[in-house]
């Protein structure tokens, strides 16, 4: 039986998740119930101690249960316009942060999807995990010709444990409690992806078509991947050099540095988008590795997302913003976006476009010679924020649209913590494909 089943069944954690939906939505009756009794200076200290008491229990709950929720809250650490900072920096620990396997089962595992055990394939194998996250966990190893490689093994019982996961948190709710905002649509859409990253071989696929894909940025770089060792439970790849975020800030990077790394990112995240038409679409911080050459490694392709061209070419409409003169494209658009049957008059939709275009226009505008955006600038995430909550509310929810404007938040937050300086208007025009006439936003019939 798998780990997950055996410490934790679907019962049990169905159960876990009701009771901390519950103690959430309890304990904030309670605050809600003793507010009126403060004074200012005591309601703002009670209020800052109630935001961090619940992001502790939402951190620590979400950690002990791992699998596909620890993986929700891995993604809501990146969305810093919708959460509170002191949410955001609990749900941050879990990125690397979670118990391993058991040495025993690990080697079960590795036997089971392989056929051998670990040492029987490797020349040396670490036992202990160098990371363990929310699927799998992730040893050191050496081939037996001597590559040094990367060895990501799935924890057991992964895709059950997800399915069952995933309907209490529909059950409980949870997501609404968390974030006011997010509807089952979005959880669908969630859980549909995370069961993707369940799948190795296709997350191996992922890294051979994106690394050659990607070979026209010769600062980027990428994985290969060991086919005769890999499984769809188990990872074998060539190490990445480099550090993670936090590990590459503490060598106090000069300015130039930061935005020629910033720049990097930026490039990447655009030629994905405008030129592959597909994203990396899990851009936590643990997946970009810094270099002191201005390199990045990007790893764990198991969340990627293809699009599709006319969204592509519509999403180049934010930045281009054409469709401010052109009823026609406009509604093309809208059509898109919302869908077919959705009035470009509707209020809701009227609201979010207007939304869109201010954003735009104060952070990335139109000219002949744009500025370098200083993305270390707090207005500049507080206007993420306020877009993002505009367009959840209006129930801007295209499944499509979501993972763009998840992977774009992201990589915006990877550029404040770098505290980067960006031409991003340049870059974007470098790569967006032309659009020539409304029809190119049309959808297929």
């Amino acid at each position: 039986m798998g780990m997950v089943k055996q410490r934790n069944g679907p019962a049990k954690r169905a159960a876990r998740l009701m009771q901390l939906g519950a103690s959430l939505a309890g304990s904030y009756l309670a605050y809600q119930v003793q507010r009126p009794f403060f004074d200012r200076d005591e309601a703002i200290g009670q209020k800052a101690a109630f935001k961090l008491k619940q992001a502790k229990q939402v951190r620590q709950e979400l950690q002990g249960l791992r699998g596909p929720i620890m993986k929700v809250g891995q993604a809501l650490s990146m969305q810093t316009q919708l959460l509170g900072p002191e949410l955001v920096e609990e749900l941050s620990a879990l990125q690397m942060q979670a118990p391993p396997m058991h040495p025993t089962l690990m080697r079960a595992q590795f036997k089971g999807s392989l056929g051998k055990y670990p040492e029987e394939v490797f020349k040396s194998f670490e036992p202990e995990p160098f990371a363990a996250a929310s699927l799998g966990q992730v040893h050191w190893a050496v081939t037996k010709n001597g590559e040094d490689v990367a060895v990501k093994i799935q924890y057991p019982a992964m895709r059950e444990a997800i399915e069952s996961d995933f309907q209490a948190l529909r059950t409980a709710g949870f997501a609404v409690v968390m974030t006011g905002h997010l509807k089952d649509s979005v959880i669908r859409e969630a859980e549909r992806g995370i069961l993707e990253e369940t799948d190795y071989l296709k997350e191996a696929a992922n890294i051979d078509h994106f690394r050659k894909a990607l070979a026209p940025l010769n600062f980027v770089r990428l994985a290969t991947v060991h086919p005769e060792i890999s499984s769809d439970q188990v990872l074998t790849m060539s190490r990445v050099p480099g550090m993670r975020l936090q590990e590459f800030l503490k060598t106090n990077p000069s300015q130039e540095l930061r935005d020629r790394l910033g720049a990097g990112l930026t490039r990447l995240f655009f030629f994905q988008l405008f030129r592959l038409q597909a994203l990396h679409a899990d851009p936590h911080p643990g997946n970009y590795l810094f270099n002191s050459d201005g390199t990045i490694g990007l790893i764990d392709f198991g969340c990627v997302k293809y699009l599709r061209p006319e969204v592509v070419r519509c999403y180049a409409q934010f930045w281009s913003r054409e469709w401010v003169h052109d009823s026609k494209l406009y509604g093309e658009i809208i059509r898109v976006v919302f869908g077919p049957k959705v009035s470009p008059q509707e209020p809701r939709v009227k609201r979010c476009m207007h939304e869109i275009r201010r954003f735009y226009d104060e952070f990335h505008p139109l000219g002949k010679h744009p500025k370098s955006l200083d993305l270390a600038d707090p207005k500049f995430m507080d206007g993420i924020g306020e877009l993002a909550k505009t367009l959840l509310k209006n129930k801007f929810l295209s499944p499509e649209f979501l993972f763009l404007s998840r992977t774009e938040s992201g990589m915006c937050n990877l550029l404040h913590i770098l505290k980067a300086r960006v031409p991003t208007t340049e870059i974007a025009r470098q790569w967006m494909p032309p659009l020539s006439s409304a029809s190119d936003c049309n959808t297929p019939d």
